[in-house]
């Protein structure tokens, strides 16, 4: 049996969302991302506690759990950062602010501090390119980007 369960809150959530889907299989990433909202990331545990919620086997929810990339799979640090890697974002700078990055926090794509307070990852399209280069931190996203303004935003978050 799985150790994971909603909270209060996340219950009520889900059983709110059950009446607006006729069929509650289709509730797979509604419940991916509640289980995510709750925990920051979504663990095994978490993927059999919704199976069983659903009515779905274990490996269909692995299965789409691990093919959407904002889905995290690992816990991750209090302060998220997901650079774009994609054309427009290298074209107009976005390795300068990998490497501002990696110099200001210790850690490359993939990675988190020991405290587990920064991790970073490179993503795909972030759907920003004519404001590119482009970062999301936790939900906020910034354009426009530079060195100097990335050391201001990491700055304002120690």
């Amino acid at each position: 049996m799985s150790q994971f369960c909603f909270s209060e809150e996340n219950e009520k959530k889900f059983n709110e969302l059950k009446k607006r889907y006729p069929d509650i299989k289709a509730m797979m990433l509604p419940s991916l991302w509640l289980v995510q909202e709750q925990e920051g990331w979504i663990s095994l545990d978490a993927m059999k506690f919704l199976a069983s919620k659903l009515g779905l086997s274990e490996a269909d929810v692995y299965s789409v759990a691990t093919f959407y990339t904002m889905f995290k799979l690992e816990p991750k640090g209090k302060y998220h950062i997901c650079l774009c890697k994609t054309a427009s974002c290298k074209l107009r700078g976005s390795e300068a602010i990998k490497q501002k990055i990696e110099e200001k926090l210790g850690i490359k794509p993939g990675e988190t501090t020991k405290d587990r307070k920064f991790s970073f990852e490179e993503v795909e399209c972030l759907g920003a390119c004519g404001n590119a280069p482009a970062m999301s931190l936790n939900d906020e996203y910034f354009e426009n980007l530079n060195p100097k303004k990335i050391e201001e935003i990491l700055d304002g978050l120690e």
